[in-house]
């Protein structure tokens, strides 16, 4: 099926991309050892927001052998070291239309970590140019992992790139960072974000530590029980993922007890950090791009 974008929602993609590009250009800059992640990552959304845009989710920066979903608390202090490899992913939106991106900066003084880093933005190029209409997802993923594997390190397996739809940072197709049969066809009119993980283990993460990524992903069955102006907070982001540092403003002990409310009625899901075994190291690099007839248009170049 042909997904038609009016010119409106293609130019705010395309403005969504260009500040998110912008902002993960910034951040490479800002990544040093002894600079706090919470700063870069403030940082990255403040910028946002001065160029007209907001967050499409909390900025992000996860280091070494944790893949993704590291995201500051309100009072994190940790800083980058010397040796870290360390993963920025960015997602910005204008008016609801989202552009995601992320890449990998080496803080080894030896650049121990650019093979790497450079195996998972090869595999970016190497997706990117497999992408047109009606190819298969799994073919776009055979390109990531023949990369990734080529240059010996393994994909992230349970990982996957994503469609990108208004308000929803993560929609069908999912984009395998392995050549798997099934999961469709590229279609003319979508907006994907590829996303090729590669790493120095096995290739499979698993949920650990504190979450401070929400998603609201259902009205709440009883908003009488809840903190209004928390709530209200919550539902101004259209279902998009929100940061507890987003309500630094309000009542600490309300913020709280909402979201464990709305957790606990299956209306707020958690996203804890994604990690690979302690020792292993990940890269991450990631565009967002308009699948056209004619060809693909990276948003986030």
């Amino acid at each position: 099926m042909i997904q038609i974008l009016d010119e409106t929602a293609l130019e705010n993609y395309r403005r969504a991309g260009r500040i998110a590009s912008e902002c993960r250009r910034w951040a490479t800059e800002q990544i040093k050892p002894g600079a706090t992640i919470r700063s870069v990552l403030e940082g990255i959304e403040s910028l946002i927001q001065e160029r007209g845009a907001q967050p499409g989710f909390p900025a992000q920066s996860s280091r070494n052998h944790v893949a993704a979903h590291y995201c500051s608390s309100p009072e994190d202090d940790q800083r980058y070291e010397e040796g870290d490899c360390v993963k920025v992913d960015i997602g910005v939106h204008v008016d609801g239309y989202i552009a995601d991106t992320a890449t990998t900066v080496d803080l080894s003084n030896d650049q121990r970590w650019t093979p790497l880093i450079k195996a998972s933005s090869d595999a970016l190029a190497a997706a990117i140019a497999t992408v047109g209409v009606g190819v298969p997802v799994g073919e776009v993923g055979a390109a990531i992992e023949r990369t990734i594997c080529g240059a010996g390190f393994e994909p992230v397996r349970n990982l996957t790139g994503h469609g990108l739809a208004r308000w929803k940072v993560h929609t069908s197709p999912q984009i395998p960072n392995y050549g798997e049969r099934g999961g469709g066809r590229l279609q003319e009119g979508s907006v994907i974000a590829i996303e090729p993980f590669a790493c120095t283990g096995e290739g499979y993460i698993t949920e650990k530590g504190k979450s401070e990524v929400f998603m609201m992903v259902r009205p709440p069955r009883k908003a009488k029980a809840l903190d209004r102006d928390v709530l209200r907070e919550i539902e101004a982001w259209r279902g998009l993922p929100i940061a507890r540092r987003y309500f630094t403003h309000l009542d600490r002990d309300a913020v709280e007890d909402t979201f464990t409310k709305l957790a606990r009625q299956g209306s707020l899901m958690r996203y804890p950090p994604l990690v690979e075994r302690e020792g292993v190291m990940v890269a991450q690099t990631e565009h967002s791009m308009v699948i056209g007839a004619d060809g693909v248009e990276i948003l986030t170049i």
